[in-house]
């Protein structure tokens, strides 16, 4: 009798390991399996400028929006305009999602205003065969900026350098050298002077490495849950963006400008060509769209229309050159003094200038010598214009007769009868629309 309990209890037990599979296989199906982690890419390759800080600050709302794990940004850009630089950075130093900035792909390089971009990023990554560096401010098209405007503006750049090396950790004395010896290093001497945090050889690599780091974004401190799995999603900028980022440079928006006022200055000097005009118009509102983002000085724009006004009179005013050389005077100080010279980066590169004055000095010289030398040729249209032509007699002139020039009959005088038929040649016109002859080779 004692043995049947035990056979009643190991009965009663095997049914347990059959119900946990099922509890098991019950709680699997109602737990959803943990979501794949997914973050926002944006490339970026070209100079930065106004477009560019617009297109990073909608990506930035619209990953935190998605829910999204961060924002990676792949660089590749020789530089860019400083006001815009400072706007990027302080973006991505208050952004609401971690930012990864990876330069990239290889042969690329985060030049000048790219350093700053790069170092504000909570992960900064560079892919192999790419450089970072040489963040000494220049002026638009690479000219050296001279004199106290220089120290001025590399100091600044120095300790804005310096502040956002501070902030994310890296390398503050490696900052200062970028600006003021402008030097440029590798990607592997990057990591090893603690100016990047990481080498990746693709993107998937460069999740991979991310993955459990932490990261400060505001006063909290986030792990970022990454991996090779981890789905990626590309922005693109929208239209306007994308024309802005064409046009928003201070030399291409110069030129815009010029050519938009050389246009409508033919269209306006050839009424009915239509073709400049159209164009003139089309680059004109191109530039003042350009214009919108860019630092612009209202003086350098009226003396630059100051200036196409009095080269406008020129042609039709008799001012003996008076009027063309102040319009150019005013042209090349408006031309100066278009941008806002305080960001050395947002000037008009001084040989389009030099380019710009010389087309436009030639333009109004080319000008002048057709007004003077219509002034010299002799008239060829109207009662004047027949002097010096040959006739030839139909009715014979005695003190009047009727001479035959250029389809129509004339009546004329002569100083002797000349007889139907004779060539003559008009010496004058007389009151009554008469007009006086000669014979040919006479006197």
């Amino acid at each position: 009798m004692s043995a049947l309990p035990g056979v009643v209890a190991r009965r009663q037990s095997r049914p347990l390991p059959v119900c946990a599979a099922c509890a098991l296989l019950l709680l699997g199906l109602l737990v959803p399996a943990p979501a794949t982690a997914r973050v926002n890419l944006i490339i970026l390759d070209g100079s930065i400028n106004p477009a560019v800080h617009d297109f990073i600050r909608e990506s930035l709302l619209a990953t935190k929006e998605q829910g999204a794990e961060a924002l990676v940004i792949e660089l590749d850009t020789p530089g860019g305009l400083l006001t815009a630089t400072r706007s990027i950075v302080k973006e991505i130093l208050g952004a609401p999602v971690p930012v990864i900035v990876y330069v990239a792909p290889a042969g690329a390089s985060a030049t000048s205003a790219g350093v700053f971009v790069t170092m504000a990023a909570h992960v900064a990554a560079m892919a192999p065969g790419t450089t970072i560096g040489a963040a000494h401010p220049v002026g638009a098209g690479g000219t050296d900026v001279g004199g106290d405007m220089r120290e001025k503006i590399e100091n600044f750049t120095v300790s804005f350098g310096q502040s956002i090396a501070e902030r994310r950790g890296r390398n503050v004395k490696w900052a200062e050298e970028a600006v003021r010896k402008s030097v440029s290093i590798t990607e592997g001497e990057a990591v090893e002077k603690k100016v990047v945090d990481l080498v990746a050889k693709d993107l998937r690599s460069l999740l991979q490495q991310a993955a459990g780091r932490k990261v400060q974004v505001g006063d909290q401190t986030v792990v970022l849950g990454l991996g090779a799995d981890t789905e990626v999603t590309r922005l693109e900028m929208r239209l306007k963006q994308r024309v802005l980022n064409l046009i928003a440079d201070p030399n291409v928006a110069y030129i815009l400008f010029m050519a938009g006022l050389l246009g409508l200055y033919f269209e306006f000097a050839n009424p009915g060509v239509v073709f400049p005009g159209v164009v003139g118009g089309i680059c004109l509102l191109l530039s003042l769209a350009a214009f919108q983002v860019l630092p612009i000085n209202a003086t350098g724009i009226l003396l630059i229309l100051l200036a196409a006004g009095l080269m406008f009179a020129e042609a039709f005013v008799p001012s003996f050159g008076v009027l063309g050389v102040g319009g150019i005077v005013a042209f090349v100080l408006g031309s100066l003094l278009l941008f806002d010279t305080a960001d050395p980066t947002a000037a008009v590169d001084r040989s389009i200038i030099a380019a710009a004055v010389v087309t436009v000095g030639g333009f109004m010289l080319a000008v002048g010598w057709l007004i003077v030398r219509a002034q010299w040729r002799r008239v060829t249209t109207g009662v004047e214009g027949l002097v010096g032509q040959r006739a030839v007699v139909r009715e014979r002139v005695a003190t009047v007769g009727k001479v035959f020039v250029r389809g129509e009959y004339w009546n004329a005088v002569s100083d002797g009868p000349i007889e139907v038929g004779e060539e003559v040649e008009i010496v004058g016109v007389e009151p009554g629309m008469r007009l006086r002859v000669r014979r040919c080779g006479g006197t």
